[in-house]
């Protein structure tokens, strides 16, 4: 029963916040606290009474009685809870749209990821309202002090309600507008815990998991290309996720890494979608970056990636976003398919025209370029330069592996 209940709460708990903070005007401190004393009357009814045919229902509507009772004890000093409350009081408990229940979680993140928040409170309200961690997991996975995070967080949620932010789903207009903040956000859970920016850890299955849980939700909304591109991306490269940590922590490349083990399911679906982003719009970014991952996904072997095909889909990218990643990857996927030498002219070029300096991904790329053209005294310096950037990190100790290859 114990196993149940914790089931439930883990479930249904970000859905009914969802919904009490439509009821409740957006009010993130009373939907957190009425939802948490809901959940304590769960934990002792249940064991008893058994789980209810409808958890969440019953989570709503409990916390719903707790919030107005807390609006009477309060009316007099907050004066938005006379309108909130009345509202809360006359509303029939079991009229609520189920369709307005399965948009709340929607409405939700465009709320979190609403233009007027800064980039990292989006991602930490995200993270925290709409994923449902803990302040400590996100300020550990960030890195930071669980103070600063939480002041993040608090500052979020007072702007929202200093400035009026409507806790609504955009309409079709809006929406598209803000669809690319939503993405981005989304993406960079993803990646945050497919390829942390600091840290021990090579992959954090949860970020994943909910990246990918909350993009498959938008979609459900709305039919869009680039939701549809962006899901593929990720599903495409979590397919690989068990494969990228080997036995002693280190990071796996991907031409060493296990086929076999590859999540075939993930993949299939990724390349479907890739498919049905590239027939039904103008090629995205994300559709792009999903077709390139679908190209490494499909090769049986490492020697049967088609290069050509991703060389072009990297010039088609970087036409559409000409930054100085996709024009490293480009030149990397050139030497792939022309040869580590002219792959190392490509990064000369690059070189004389960015500050690399500080740039890991740029020396580890040079560093095994320049082993695969056989500079073993060029490449033992290259790689050097990218270890002292790597740090302690799984990608550090790969880096040092190579080193000693060569040494």
């Amino acid at each position: 029963m114990n196993r149940k209940i914790e089931s439930v709460f883990r479930e249904e708990s970000r859905p009914a916040l969802a919904t009490l903070l439509r009821l409740l005007g957006g009010n993130f401190d009373l939907a957190e606290d009425t939802l948490q004393d809901a959940f304590i009357v769960a934990a002792t009814q249940w064991p008893e009474q058994g789980i209810p045919d409808n958890p969440r229902a019953w989570l709503i509507s409990t916390a719903r009685f707790k919030a107005i009772d807390q609006l009477r004890r309060q009316q007099r000093q907050q004066a938005l809870s006379e309108s909130v409350l009345d509202a809360l009081v006359t509303e029939d408990e079991f009229a609520t749209d189920p369709e307005d229940i399965e948009d709340d979680q929607v409405r939700l993140i465009f709320t979190c990821c609403h233009p007027a928040l800064s980039e990292e409170a989006r991602l930490a309200l995200t993270l925290r309202e709409v994923c449902g961690m803990t302040t400590e997991q996100i300020a550990a996975a960030f890195l930071i002090p669980v103070p600063t995070l939480a002041q993040r967080i608090v500052r979020a949620k007072n702007k929202i309600q200093a400035a009026n932010i409507p806790y609504e789903v955009p309409d079709k207009v809006q929406r598209a507008e803000r669809l690319n903040d939503v993405l981005s956000v989304i993406f960079l859970i993803f990646n945050e815990g497919y390829s942390p920016s600091a840290g021990q850890l090579v992959v954090s299955p949860a970020l994943c998991e909910e990246a990918i849980r909350l993009c498959r939700r938008l979609g459900q909304l709305a039919a869009d290309y680039e939701i549809k591109g962006l899901l593929a991306l990720m599903l495409l490269h979590d397919s690989r996720r068990d494969t990228r940590i080997g036995p002693d922590g280190e990071l796996v490349p991907l031409e060493k890494q296990n086929r076999h083990l590859w999540d075939q399911a993930k993949i299939r679906e990724g390349c479907d979608l890739v498919e049905e982003a590239l027939r039904d719009a103008p090629a995205s970014s994300y559709a792009i970056q999903a077709a390139i991952a679908a190209l490494h996904a499909q090769a049986k072997r490492p020697e049967d990636t088609d290069w050509k095909e991703i060389t072009g889909l990297y010039t088609v990218l970087w036409h559409l976003q000409p930054t100085v990643i996709v024009a490293l990857n480009r030149a990397v996927a050139i030497a792939m398919r022309d040869g580590p030498v002219t792959g190392l002219g490509l990064l000369a070029n690059l070189a004389d025209q960015h500050q690399f300096n500080k740039y890991l991904p740029f020396h580890a790329a040079r560093a095994d370029l320049l082993k695969r053209a056989g500079q073993s005294r060029e490449a033992e310096f290259a790689y050097q330069q990218a270890i002292e950037l790597a740090g302690e990190t799984p990608e550090g100790a790969y880096l040092q592996k190579q080193l000693r290859t060569l040494q």
